[in-house]
């Protein structure tokens, strides 16, 4: 059985910054690509970044550039999300998800297989 499981998430002022967690279970990160969507109140799943599996690259969206680094520790079978500098609108769930190989389309949600259940991030100003 294949299980993402997000924690990390929580509570920070504008500025501040926390570390979101994916452990993956049941798959390979080696043969997964792992991206990060969150979905604010009112909107639509959004593509946060991804880290494909091979060829190694990373992905961000444009609005979190500079600000959000994505990281694996594939002995750990974990991704993680570091965010810093965190502005209001980055408040969402934030939902790890795993999709096998590699696409050129990351941040299309319907290329995911598996989903985690997601986290609360809430950026006060």
């Amino acid at each position: 059985e294949v299980q993402l499981v997000e924690s990390g998430g929580g509570s920070a002022q504008a500025g501040g910054s926390l570390r979101l967690s994916c452990v993956v279970s049941g798959v390979t990160l080696d043969d997964y690509s792992i991206g990060w969507f969150r979905q604010a109140p009112g909107k639509e799943r959004e593509g946060v970044s991804c880290l494909t599996s091979s060829p190694i690259i990373k992905y961000y969206t444009e609005s979190v550039k500079g600000r959000f680094t994505i990281t694996s520790d594939n002995a750990k079978n974990t991704v993680y999300l570091q965010m810093s500098n965190l502005k209001p609108e980055d408040t969402a769930v934030y939902y790890c998800a795993a999709d096998f190989g590699w696409s050129a389309e990351w941040s299309n949600a319907d290329e995911y297989d598996y989903w985690g259940q997601g986290t609360q991030v809430t950026v006060s100003s």
